[in-house]
């Protein structure tokens, strides 16, 4: 991974995220104000999805650069592809 010091950044932000809405329920908030807690962590999720796919497209599928032979190069790129893709439905469902 090229920024895995920013994607750790955003898990610990959503973490932290995660936690305000463990302290909200808690303390018995407002529905609308923990709901609005929730979306935030959604976007965070999604942002922090996007980065990750991203990230394997750039390097599991655009050039994955194994350094072997064109037909090796073409199965590590097939490899990242279905990965993906499982990741992608699973992601969906």
């Amino acid at each position: 991974m090229r920024n895995q010091t920013k994607l750790l950044a955003r898990v610990r932000r959503l973490k932290g995220q995660m936690e305000a809405i463990e302290r909200a329920l808690e303390a018995e908030r407002p529905c609308g104000e923990i709901l609005n807690l929730m979306a935030s962590v959604r976007g965070a999720v999604q942002g922090l999805t996007v980065e990750l796919i991203e990230d394997h497209i750039r390097d599991h599928i655009a050039a994955p650069g194994t350094g072997a032979d064109r037909e090796q190069e073409q199965r590590a790129r097939e490899q990242g592809a279905d990965e993906l893709i499982e990741v992608v439905r699973r992601y969906l469902k």
